[in-house]
């Protein structure tokens, strides 16, 4: 029987009540399948009604076939290997009692003797150099997400169910997890932002709080069916502000049409000749008539407002933000950040960063790239005056704002209104509200508060803040892409383009770089974990 994977009339809500799936049907054959939407529609819910983490309130689920999965976050004991990852561990202890001839009979019988090459093999499948006596708290995230991968491709799953395998990889680890995904042959669910690991899949499933709609094909080939039905909405708003202008014409010319009959029956009744009962006869009918085609236009306006709106809000779903910033006035020539002959780290005798110079001269877009470890954190936490340089100095010569991934500049217990005028003390209400339109938080969304916020509004609110008023002319931005979902994703790169001042941007998105205008990169050499 073919692997597959149905859901049918599925319904879930979350602890606090909120309904996440009503009815919703979804069956995956044995493809790789791309499963996106925006943050906190229930992509790693689902994930868990699949592999039986939680059950359904109503509905069935069907699995033809063996899972494999891979959470967001491996968990590991302090003394826990590779080995014991995979599963390996005792069957390893027998072949090395065997190769000392330590082993039984019965151990010698069930020895594998192919165990270490096969395991070498899924390691390698994802790029890992490591041995499975090492310890997997030895590993960073990064190095931990991809033995997990390698142990649940090793036991050679029908589906693998991956939620965001590559975040928080570095650039050698991402490529490893693509070139895994596009040589695989059986099924699997990945759920991702990560526009180039979508681009191996066979299948993209959008799920949205009322369905999960399948679209054939790649991430190019997604964008390019939500382009046509992007352009398919923006035809009907057309269409329904059409006849929202007809409908009020028609309206109005019926209303002068009647006002024309009547005054030339008051006309003739003031020339006389028309009996008292026939003039009263004419007064009743002129008031229906204009009664009822009040009321018929009042429906024919009320039901070609109602497409117009419904037209103009998938629109707003549809099409990315658009965003026009203040200008930050830097001058091209002006260097607004030196480092020069800098060393540092956190230990002493054990640097982090070694005798590492460069500036930042004008509107620069420069990407700051390197392996997990290399000291990325790091220079940007002496950037920011956090960390002192041992050697070296290191001098900021602008104001500038720093978006961490947490967005640590907002104060979560703030309205998102509430923060702009703090941080934008000289801007007016009217100032405040059309910057936060600007990225989407209009009338009462500008009124949340932060701690309420999904991953993606946190960012966007940040940028909002930052971006909305008085733009500083240097942004420093640390892996904004994690955790965002794509249509905030693709916010952010709308915004950043926008802005006109420099930018100095830690991440391994190559998409993102690549959209956002990067002009320079500063590549860190792999170095001791910072």
């Amino acid at each position: 029987m073919p692997a597959s994977i149905t859901l049918s009339q599925i319904s879930w809500s979350a602890p606090d009540g909120r309904p996440l799936f009503s009815n919703l049907d979804l069956s995956i054959g044995s493809e790789r399948t791309g499963l996106v939407g925006r943050n906190g529609v229930g992509k790693t819910t689902l994930l868990k009604l699949v592999c039986g983490d939680i059950q359904p309130h109503s509905g069935t689920i069907s699995v033809s076939g063996s899972l494999g999965v891979l959470r967001q976050s491996v968990q590991v004991a302090s003394d826990e290997t590779v080995g014991d990852l995979f599963g390996v561990t005792d069957a390893l202890a027998i072949l090395h009692r065997a190769e000392a001839g330590e082993a039984t009979v019965d151990e010698l019988a069930s020895a594998d003797w192919t165990l270490e090459a096969r395991m070498a093999a899924a390691l390698n499948r994802t790029g890992l150099d490591v041995v499975a006596q090492t310890p997997l708290a030895a590993l960073s995230g990064g190095q931990r997400t991809r033995a997990g991968l390698a142990a649940l491709v090793f036991t050679e799953p029908d589906f693998l169910l991956l939620d965001e395998p590559t975040n928080n990889l570095d650039r050698d680890g991402r490529e490893a997890v693509i070139g895994l995904i596009s040589g695989w042959r059986a099924g699997a669910i990945i759920v991702s932002h990560d526009r180039e690991l979508l681009e191996s899949v066979d299948a993209i499933v959008e799920l949205t709080s009322r369905s999960a709609t399948r679209y054939g094909g790649n991430w190019s080939h997604y964008r390019e069916r939500k382009a046509l039905e992007l352009a398919a909405a923006q035809h009907d708003l057309t269409e329904a502000d059409k006849r929202v202008a007809e409908v009020a014409r028609k309206a109005q010319a019926t209303v002068e049409r009647q006002a024309h009959r009547d005054s030339t029956g008051r006309k003739m009744a003031a020339k006389g000749g028309i009996p008292r009962i026939m003039l009263g006869g004419m007064k009743e009918r002129s008031e229906t008539t204009g009664g009822d085609n009040a009321r018929l236009a009042e429906r024919r306006r009320a039901q070609a407002l109602e497409e117009a709106k419904a037209a103009r809000e998938k629109i707003e779903i549809l099409q990315p933000l658009s965003v026009t910033l203040p200008p930050t006035g830097l001058p091209a020539s002006k260097i607004v950040l030196r480092m020069d002959d800098v060393t540092s780290g956190y230990q002493p005798g054990d640097p982090v960063i070694r005798d590492l110079s460069f500036d930042v001269t004008g509107p620069e877009r420069i990407a700051v790239t390197g392996p997990n470890g290399s000291g990325k954190t790091t220079l940007l936490a002496l950037i920011t005056g956090e960390l002192e340089p041992w050697a070296g100095t290191v001098a900021v010569m602008t104001a500038f704002t720093i978006l961490d991934q947490k967005v640590s500049l907002l104060d979560p217990s703030a309205s998102i209104r509430d923060n702009f005028r703090q941080i934008n003390p000289h801007s007016d209400e009217n100032t405040c509200r059309a910057a936060l339109a600007r990225f989407m938080f209009r009338a009462d969304a500008a009124l949340q508060a932060v701690s309420t916020l999904s991953g993606g509004q946190l960012l966007r609110a940040g940028l909002a803040c930052v971006l909305g008023s008085a733009p500083p002319p240097l942004l420093i931005l640390d892996e904004p892409t994690n955790h965002l979902d794509i249509d905030s994703i693709a916010a952010v790169e709308v915004g950043l383009r926008a802005y006109d001042g420099a930018l100095l941007v830690v991440s391994h998105d190559e998409t993102f770089l690549r959209s956002i205008g990067i002009t320079r990169r500063l590549e860190l050499p792999a170095g001791d974990p910072g």
